[in-house]
């Protein structure tokens, strides 16, 4: 993969967002729990009852991201969001992190809180690992939610960011990048995220992503292998990965069902929370 195809890649999948403010007309949010995955801890935050759904964010981002959806999702599932091996809350051992990882990762987590089956909901990077992860154990997969997905060999051109942030004017830039609603992107919000990145760490985990990706593990000859009913959910002006590659998961992933939302970015979980929600819902509920 040449320099600009990685930095292509690594736009696509990181998303150094930090928690959004929880609605303050919903109940506070559940506290971080701690799950031991092959001797490192996990934390996740889980609330509800019924069928297991599990939110798996994008690289460099964190589990709150998925917050805003808890109080729709949760009144009748199950719902768990993680911070995934290496970011937020969880720990980051100094290894080369490929997608390999987190699937071995991910398995861990639902066998330490006895999920046979689960559906999984992938944002960004979160999406590759959640096609990765059914297309290997298709048995604990109950339905697949492919949000803005990386996972697909790249077509020409792309926004090139800096990934690693190391200034409030390139953590700007990246969220920009990120966002439809470019009034989303507030002074407070950009130092935020800044500080966030700084405190939890994960600069280790990014670059070693970077480097694991030398040899790229593409997702395109898979496509046609999975079986479990998947909704494809994406944002018409994202910058990162562009609709068309939507298109091609639907197209690639039998009977796949596409739901795009306007003026919306790279993470329509969060700049259209209702909106997304209601989609999720309803594909659950089918």
């Amino acid at each position: 993969m040449n320099i600009r195809f990685r930095s292509i890649f690594l736009a696509a999948t990181f998303l150094a967002v930090a928690p959004f403010a929880f609605p303050q007309n919903q109940p506070a949010p559940p506290p971080e729990k701690t799950a031991l995955v092959y001797g490192q801890n996990i934390r996740y935050v889980e609330a509800g009852q019924g069928s297991a759904v599990i939110l798996l964010h994008g690289l460099g981002a964190v589990k709150e991201i998925w917050l805003g959806n808890f109080p729709a999702l949760t009144a009748k599932h199950h719902v768990y969001a993680v911070d995934q091996l290496g970011f937020g809350h969880s720990d980051k051992p100094l290894i080369d992190y490929k997608i390999a990882t987190w699937v071995d990762f991910l398995y861990g987590f639902m066998q330490s809180q006895n999920i046979s089956k689960a559906t999984l909901v992938g944002n960004s990077l979160g999406g590759w690992i959640a096609l990765e992860f059914t297309a290997q154990h298709p048995e604990m997969v109950d339905k697949l939610v492919l949000v803005d997905s990386a996972g697909l060999m790249w077509g020409q051109g792309g926004p090139v960011v800096d990934l690693n942030p190391p200034s409030l004017a390139s953590t700007r830039a990246l969220l920009e990048s990120i966002f439809y609603d470019k009034k989303m992107v507030t002074d407070e919000f950009v130092l935020h995220v800044y500080t966030s990145h700084l405190s939890n760490n994960d600069g280790y985990t990014i670059q070693r992503t970077l480097a694991g990706f030398a040899q790229p593990q593409f997702e395109d000859e898979k496509l046609k292998s999975i079986h479990a009913p998947t909704l494809v959910v994406w944002g018409r002006e994202d910058k990162l990965i562009a609709v068309d590659r939507g298109e091609k998961f639907r197209d690639g992933i039998p009977g796949a069902k596409l739901v795009v939302f306007e003026q919306c970015g790279h993470v329509p979980q969060m700049e259209k929370p209702a909106e997304f929600s209601q989609a999720l819902l309803e594909f659950l509920g089918k």
